[in-house]
């Protein structure tokens, strides 16, 4: 009796601390990571990770939701903008990969001073960068969307959306450095905080711009990018409120408004290794999304709710993969190598376990997930094209969870070089000629095109694996 009554008050015990660690996490730690036990360190970095990425994945599909309600014209146009907006989006992830890679090691080192200087080049680079995508998307959203391969009338029914997106890029790109900064130095509440503020004001945006609810003008599927925009360029606003107060690791002071060529070149040279991942890897997203145009704007529309739900489960493994860059960088700061090793394999692992129970449901029951964004019975194959995409990738699910993990924890060392070549083969060697055979040489449609991100993304995984295993990456010098 005496033994039950000490287990249930251990297990009380145990669960109270949890609630302290989760209280803790979510309102802000102050502590060293590269001190505490590793497990705490996990828990009290990973969890506002993953609560900043449920919410992105929250968006994505509130997102697509209202779009769809506008019919497969206007989801097809969201789909192929997205699939150039990953070019966007794979620059300013490559430019947070820099930019976590720097701050984690020189917190970890404990020079804050020089944390600052490096956040400040990161957002200069990003400004500049995402001016030219400006550019792009003010002059020439039309000729994007056709040389995608839409339809004419999607074209010009649609043409603002991408218009508006490209236009304002530099809101997302900013979003993605600056709450990079924050993650890597350990603050990682704060950036679950500003997504939450945007995303909850981009849904709430939404329906009122696109339906024209109260008020709003009837926006249609160009209120979706001006909602987008609004909440997120509000976000960057909070952001840089949030750096200029002090109250945090990074703080940027007057005297550290400088453009410091030779801090930038540092920052670029990291970070091009990282766009070159991303670009690998979404421009092979771009070659499969014309390759599935081409059997109809019914199946671009599936693939796209499918990709959205899959991404909702994704981005939050995702917040997983950055608590281990961080730590992996900020115990490489301190000089604790195996440490930081250690805290990969354990993210990984979770990570495994949590997108492995996630996925029998996606396999078991995919006609209720993509039927949420189907409005009505009357798009028999933007259903059938959905199930599809949904059950044959999320086999993966296991596998990936690991995959990005590893790689986060190479590119968190700053040995974002080695990753390119991974890429390289799994996108361009493995998925591209299977998709492109799949579909045009076995007729397997889009099927063939999942089976292909499939293998494509399990082959990334143990090249990974296999690569963080021989420990090169414990060398890096940033």
């Amino acid at each position: 009796m005496s033994h039950k009554v000490t287990s249930t008050q251990a297990s009380l015990s145990s669960f109270r601390r949890f609630l302290q660690d989760l209280r803790e996490s979510v309102s802000g730690s102050e502590r060293d990571f590269t001190r505490i036990p590793l497990g705490k360190a996990i828990l009290l970095l990973s969890i506002p990770m993953v609560l900043e990425m449920i919410m992105e994945s929250v968006f994505a599909l509130a997102d697509i939701f209202f779009v769809s309600r506008l019919g497969a014209e206007a989801v097809a146009t969201v789909g192929i903008t997205e699939s150039v907006m990953t070019v966007i989006y794979a620059i300013g992830m490559g430019l947070s990969v820099g930019t976590t890679a720097l701050v984690s090691r020189r917190i970890g080192e404990n020079r804050p001073e020089q944390a600052a200087v490096a956040a400040v080049q990161a957002i200069f680079t990003g400004v500049v960068v995402s001016s030219l995508f400006a550019f792009t998307g003010i002059f020439f959203a039309k000729d994007l969307l056709r040389l995608m391969g839409a339809s004419e009338t999607t074209v010009e029914a649609g043409y603002m959306y991408p218009a508006i997106m490209l236009a304002g890029n530099g809101v997302i790109m900013l979003l993605f450095i600056i709450n990079a900064v924050f993650r890597s130095s350990g603050d990682a509440a704060i950036s679950m905080r500003v997504l939450w503020f945007a995303n909850i004001l981009n849904i709430i945006l939404d329906p009122l711009l696109i339906f024209g609810w109260g008020p709003f003008p009837e926006m249609g599927v160009k209120g979706a990018a001006v909602a987008t925009c609004t909440g997120r360029g509000l976000a960057v606003i909070y952001q840089i409120y949030l750096l200029s107060r002090g109250r945090y690791r990074v703080k940027i002071e007057a005297a550290q408004l400088v453009i410091r060529m030779k801090e930038v070149v540092k920052l670029v040279k990291l970070s091009l290794g990282a766009i070159g991942q991303n670009l690998i890897a979404t421009a092979s997203w771009i070659f499969l999304v014309w390759v599935i145009t081409s059997l109809g704007e019914e199946v671009v529309a599936g693939y796209t709710i499918a990709i959205r739900i899959v991404m909702f489960v994704l981005l939050p493994s995702w917040g997983m993969a950055n608590a281990s860059a961080t730590l992996v960088g900020q115990n490489l700061g301190a000089n604790r190598p195996e440490r930081a090793e250690r805290a990969a394999w354990l993210v990984g692992i979770g990570n495994m376990v949590l997108l492995g129970f996630i996925s029998v449901f996606f396999i078991v029951f995919p006609g209720t997930f993509i039927g949420f964004f189907i409005d009505g019975t009357g798009q028999p194959l933007v259903m059938q094209s959905g199930v599809t995409c949904l059950r044959v990738v999320s086999y993966g699910f296991v596998v990936y969870a690991m995959g990005m993990v590893m790689v986060n924890s190479i590119n968190g060392a700053g040995d974002t070089a080695t990753p390119v070549w991974i890429n390289v083969i799994a996108f361009w060697l493995m998925e591209i000629p299977l998709a492109y055979l799949f579909t045009r040489v076995f007729d397997l449609h889009l099927q063939g095109v999942c089976y292909a991100i499939l293998i494509g993304e399990s082959t990334l995984t143990f090249l990974a694996m296999i690569i963080f295993r021989r420990g090169k990456w414990k060398l890096k010098v940033v």
